[in-house]
């Protein structure tokens, strides 16, 4: 198990999502930071430390993204886009993790280097129950490439 802060990203527009994101992460009693962006140009200004981001000690870079598909101003398929062709971003996990079961949707975000795609369930006990695995997962076995 991990002993280091796991720096998580979550871009999702979605409070009630976010919401349920956060204490599930924080159920698992796993050193964690949650930084938690709502629409897809502040996820972009945060990463690339632009704007009220630009102090590198308050936007430490993530080990994982949780992106959602559906934002205001930049969707995800663009930010995944741009992460992916950009070198220093390249080596972050990104799961996507959206409502959308569209194949058009599920081929761009793998076509784009999509680490995993992840239809967020509609029952909220399902949804608990995912968030609870995923986080387990990407917090306590994933090992992530160097920064």
């Amino acid at each position: 198990m991990r002993e280091d802060p796991v720096i998580v990203l979550l871009v999702e527009d979605n409070e009630d999502h976010a919401e349920l994101v956060k204490r599930q992460l924080a159920d698992h009693r796993i050193p964690n930071t949650l930084i938690h962006l709502s629409d897809g140009k502040e996820a972009l200004d945060y990463l690339y430390r632009r704007g009220p981001h630009a102090d590198p000690a308050l936007s430490p870079r993530p080990h994982v993204i949780f992106l959602d598909l559906r934002l205001p101003k930049v969707d995800g398929i663009e930010i995944l886009r741009i992460l992916k062709e950009t070198d220093s971003f390249r080596s972050i996990p990104v799961v996507v993790l959206t409502s959308s079961e569209a194949e058009r949707d599920v081929a761009q975000a793998y076509f784009n280097h999509a680490n995993s795609y992840i239809v967020k369930p509609v029952d909220f006990e399902k949804f608990r129950r995912l968030m609870s695995d995923l986080g387990f997962y990407w917090m306590s076995w994933n090992t992530n490439p160097p920064a």
